[in-house]
C-alpha cells in the first residue's frame, strides 16, 4: 500500500489521477474524516467497494466535482439550491438524479437519489481537476469505528488499498445528511 503525503499529491497528480480514473481503491482526507473512494463512474470498482466495505447495497454517496456537476446530473429546486450554494462544508446533500449515467448504477442501487458532498478541503479541488466523482465513505466496516490515522486501518479494508493519501491524523466526524429528495427537508446528524 503506497501512502502518499499531501504535499506529494501535487507532485505526483498524474500518477494519482490514473490510479483513480483505472478504478483503484484509496484512502482520502476530507474536511471531516478519511474516506473510502474509488472512480464513481466505475462499476467494477464500486462493487469492489462494496465488498470490501461488505456493504452490499447501502446507498454510497461521491465527492461532486462542481456546482455545476451537481446541478447538471441532479434535480435540484428552489430549497436544494439554497443548500448547494452554501457548499464547499461539512454535509451531504440526498438529492434525486435526474441523470442516472452520472454515476455507475451500483452507487445507490434501487434508489433514485444521490448523495453528494463537496468537503471544504484541498481534496474537492482535485476531483474538480479530475472533473469525475468520486465513492467517499467512512473507512471502516459496519460496526467498528473509522479510520482516524494510518496506524488504525481496519486489516480486512488495508488489503484491499493501492494507496493512501495521508495528512496526518484526523479526529472529526461525519459529515451532516440533509435529505431534499423529498417534499420536506430532513437533516441528520452523524
Amino acid at each position: 500500500m503506497d501512502i502518499i503525503a499531501k504535499e506529494d499529491v501535487k507532485v505526483r497528480k498524474s500518477e494519482v489521477f490514473s490510479k483513480i480514473f483505472s478504478g483503484e481503491m484509496f484512502v482520502h482526507p476530507t474536511d471531516t474524516i478519511y474516506g473510502l473512494g474509488c472512480n464513481a463512474e466505475k462499476e467494477k470498482a464500486v462493487k469492489n467497494l462494496r465488498d470490501i466495505k461488505q456493504r452490499p447495497d447501502t446507498p454510497f454517496s461521491v465527492i461532486a466535482p462542481s456546482k455545476e456537476w451537481i446541478k447538471k446530473n441532479c434535480i435540484v429546486d428552489k430549497e436544494a439550491e439554497k443548500y448547494i450554494e452554501e457548499l464547499p462544508g461539512p454535509v451531504t446533500l440526498i438529492l434525486k438524479l435526474k441523470n442516472p449515467k452520472a454515476v455507475a448504477k451500483n452507487v445507490a442501487p434501487g434508489k433514485e437519489s444521490i448523495g453528494v458532498r463537496i468537503p471544504n478541503h484541498w481534496i474537492a479541488d482535485m476531483v474538480k481537476d479530475m472533473d469525475t466523482p468520486i465513492i467517499t465513505t467512512s473507512v471502516n466496516l459496519v460496526g467498528k469505528l473509522p479510520m482516524t490515522s494510518t496506524e488504525d486501518i481496519d486489516p480486512e479494508i488495508q488489503k484491499h488499498l493501492h494507496f493512501v493519501i495521508y495528512e496526518g491524523e484526523k479526529k472529526g466526524r461525519p459529515s451532516r445528511i440533509i435529505h431534499l429528495e423529498d417534499e420536506e427537508v430532513k437533516v441528520r446528524e452523524r
